[in-house]
């Protein structure tokens, strides 16, 4: 078994889901209005510290990690699905830094410890959020918001 103590990966949190135009059509219903919802979240890199691992070999090979983008938005103001997080397991003793900065990030030094090392994009709006007296059929949303990529050491 080989002992690796530093590696470097790539983390990427999940976008957000973009929101939805949509408008209600039902039989008796004359005006239906706006109906668009929301994006759903992405999902976050998340790492938690364990007692079962004692090297970082597991990132030796894999060096790109990456969590599940939001959902869109549906029809009937449905909010779109959060995206998974990414819970990635390490050794108890790891110090996480910004590999582009050389940033100190956190430690972790307990079981079950967690630092989350990219957060999520937010979800987009649907048109349903910009109905107002003035505005009574807004055709108008918001995509969802990008996270930016992240570059972690550990040692």
């Amino acid at each position: 078994m080989q002992f690796i103590d530093r590696v470097e990966i790539q983390v990427k949190a999940g976008d957000g889901g973009d929101g939805l135009v949509a408008f209600r059509r039902e039989k008796y219903v004359p005006a239906g209005g706006p109906s668009g919802g929301n994006g759903g979240k992405g999902g976050d890199v998340v790492l938690v510290g364990t007692p079962h691992l004692q090297t970082l070999l597991d990132f030796k090979y894999k060096h790109i990690f990456k969590a599940d983008n939001g959902k869109r938005g549906g029809p009937k103001n449905c909010t779109g699905a959060n995206g998974a997080d990414r819970i990635l397991e390490v050794p108890c003793g790891t110090a996480i830094y910004n590999a582009e900065t050389d940033d100190f990030i956190g430690e972790i030094l307990a079981e079950s410890e967690t630092i989350v090392v990219a957060n999520g994009g937010k979800g987009g709006l649907g048109n349903q959020h910009f109905l107002s007296n003035r505005n009574r059929a807004p055709n108008m949303l918001y995509p969802g918001y990008p996270e930016k990529n992240l570059a972690c050491a550990w040692s």
